[in-house]
């Protein structure tokens, strides 16, 4: 979102590209192992929440690698579609905690999570076989 709004108030920079998407990914984390920690992310659920944490060191590790090579791989739709439904995901989740009277946000936190969780494996798939080509 904080990207959207830059580039609308043409204050998009150079810093800003590089570091929205590591802002993004630290926060995320952040969060899910708060919520892992608080139990508001627990059973099965912890799965969803590994796949999404794993996917991201993965991928930065990749993107990392690829640059070395000066290869570049851009951001995908579906990336910025799997970053929403994580931070909706989280939200919910954080919400459900601050109103208990409204334990809806925690099903529809659980259920983004996942969806999340299966856009990360889309995407990670997506990157992965980007670097695959690379590869020696």
């Amino acid at each position: 979102f904080d990207g959207y709004v830059a580039r609308a108030q043409g204050a998009v920079s150079k810093l800003g590209i590089f570091l929205d998407p590591i802002a993004d990914k630290i926060m995320v984390a952040a969060v899910i192992l708060i919520l892992t920690h608080n139990g508001d992310i627990a059973g099965w659920s912890v799965i969803a929440a590994l796949i999404i944490l794993l996917r991201e060191i993965a991928v930065s590790g990749l993107r990392e690698f690829l640059a070395e090579l000066r290869v570049s791989m851009p951001v995908s739709q579906l990336a910025k579609w799997k970053t929403t439904l994580q931070l909706v995901a989280l939200g919910g989740l954080i919400l459900a905690g601050a109103l208990p009277r409204y334990a809806f946000t925690w099903e529809v936190g659980l259920v983004c999570l996942w969806g999340a969780a299966l856009l990360t494996l889309i995407t990670g798939w997506d990157y992965l076989r980007v670097g695959l080509k690379h590869m020696d």
